[in-house]
Parts: structure tokens; sequence; C-alpha cells
């Protein structure tokens, strides 16, 4: 099966059309997300003088999707890194015009059931979006104190009932061993039933907390934004597709502070004139349609932002 049958891209449309203004001409588009490739296949197509660089830190996704993007293999380029390297494939390739940025795990990590990411299929607990890494959710699950998981349940999972589940898998006799669907079993028996009776699987929330925690992903994201803010032309734009509110909240925080002056109230003139326009004032999300078409789409938020001058570091 190929990649475009693996994958619909989510709100492509949407994306595609707050780029378009600074990807009107011949100029350089990085795909900071690269996966499957759709949203690269779409800008490529829409977008017929423009070069595309798409970054990855999953190689099996960088395989799958230079395979889709063969018909454009004079227009793309592929780079096995983070995301929050993106100065160097800068410093490589140039300043890119437009950034897209499709957070979290992919369509091809989460339907492959041995990379460990759902729960729907029993698999070791893996997690690593690059698998050149050490550690998997096994390893941090196996090495982590009661207080330490914890932690990482409550803040990357927001997760009420973190302390209880970290207890059951503490005291679990084979706890170096966990498969995923037997750590799904543990959170279930954790969450008490009246708290399980809505909001989908009552494991999503630990799972999600996990996956972040072995890929390091706020931290990271924490880094990137500011830097692709940075890394733009002026005339510029970012575009970010977040999933949960962890997400959301660090794209928010980077765009508004790039988008707002810090000229005191009283001050008649306007001394220090922001370096980004805010194109998104609130989040695009998914509408009714969306969410029917392509499930995945149901938590989405846009947001997108544009550089007005060089000025200050967001």
């Amino acid at each position: 099966m190929s990649a475009a049958d693996l994958h619909v891209p989510v709100l492509l449309d949407t994306c595609m059309d707050l780029l378009a203004p600074a990807l009107s001409e011949s100029s350089l588009f990085i795909d900071a997300t690269l996966g499957m490739g759709g949203h690269t296949e779409a800008a490529l197509t829409r977008f017929p003088h423009i070069q595309a660089v798409g970054i990855d830190r999953d190689p099996a996704a960088i395989a799958l999707a230079s395979e889709r993007l063969a018909p454009f293999r004079d227009r793309f380029t592929a780079e096995h890194v983070e995301y929050d390297s993106m100065d160097e494939v800068v410093a490589k390739h140039g300043k890119p015009m437009g950034i897209l940025m499709d957070l979290g795990v992919s369509s091809l990590q989460l339907d492959d059931a041995s990379r460990g990411f759902a729960y729907a299929q029993d698999a070791p607990l893996d997690m690593r979006m690059d698998t050149s890494q050490v550690q998997t959710a096994q390893e941090l699950i196996s090495t982590s104190s009661h207080g330490e998981l914890a932690r990482i349940i409550s803040v990357y999972g927001e997760e009420r009932f973190a302390g209880k589940i970290a207890s059951k898998i503490m005291n679990h006799p084979d706890r170096h061993n966990l498969t995923t669907s037997q750590l799904a079993d543990l959170v279930k028996e954790a969450i008490p039933a009246a708290a399980r009776r809505t909001g989908g699987n009552p494991a999503k929330r630990t799972f999600q907390a996990l996956r972040i925690a072995v890929n390091d992903e706020m931290v990271i994201l924490e880094r990137a934004i500011p830097m692709a803010m940075d890394c733009l032309e002026v005339g510029g734009r970012l575009v970010v597709e977040s999933y949960h509110s962890l997400e959301d909240r660090i794209v928010k925080k980077a765009m508004q502070a790039g988008s707002t002056s810090s000229t005191p109230l009283d001050l008649p003139v306007d001394i220090d004139k922001p370096p980004f326009k805010l194109l998104t004032p609130k989040a695009i999300q998914a509408d009714d349609k969306e969410r029917l078409a392509n499930p995945r789409s149901a938590s989405v938020r846009v947001r997108a932002c544009e550089k007005l001058s060089e000025g200050r570091r967001s």
C-alpha cells in the first residue's frame, strides 16, 4: 500500500490557503514534519515554481515519502533531522518563504502496530519516532520512579489519575516487559468506572504522555517554533497544526510574542513594531464535514503567522 493510501492530511486545503500568499512565486518551502509526504505533495502540485525540503526524524517516513514524491525529485529534498535543527537545514538550502509543521504522532507510526504507539493491537512498548534513538517507552517505564512516572503521566497526559496509574504500573510483577495491551489494561483498572464512561479509551492520555516523554516532544517544540519563525524570509509564513493543548499553548505563546508590540500603552507612537503578524487570531478547527471524512482532525488546532521584518526574535 502506498503512502497516499495510508495517509489523508488534516485540513490540507486550509494549510495550503494560508501558505499561498508566500508561495505564489519561486521560493523555498520546508515541511518540518514530512511524515508520508501528503502536505509536501499538495504544495509541490499547487505551487509549481517552488522547491521543497522535507524534514523528519523517522527514517521509515522519509523512505515512504520519498517514494511518493518521486515525480517531484528535481524539486524535492529530504533531510533526516529533528525540526529543532531547522537552522542547519536553512544554512544548507537557504531561507524559506513557507514552513509547515503538522505536530504529534503520524499516521505511519500509529498504524504500524509494531511501533508501539497504539493500544488497539498488542505490541512491545516502543514509541520511538526515531528508531535510531536508544530509549523506548518500556525502558522509560522500567527505569522511572513512581514519582517520575506519575509526573510524566500528569503533566504530558493531563491525567488526573496519574498517581493511581503509576502505582498500578510499578506494582505489576512484570513491569519490565509490559506490552501495549497490558499497559492499556492497567490504566483501565486504575481509573474509576465512572470516569471511564466518557472521553474515549481511558489509556489515551497515558499513551500520549509516554510518547511525548520518550521523544522529548515539548522541549523540542519549544525550541523549534521560535527557530522556525526566525528562519523565515521576510514575507514568509509559518503554519502549525497541533493536536492537544500542550502543543497548542507553546505555538500560541510563541506566535503571540512575535506579533505583540512591547511599546507602553501610554505612548502615542508605536516604537516597537512587532516582526510578525498573527494570521489566526483564533485557532482554526476542523468543521463537521472534515471530522466525518477524517476522524484524526477532531482535535486539530491550526495557527499561522507572517514575518513582517527581521526585527527582534519571537
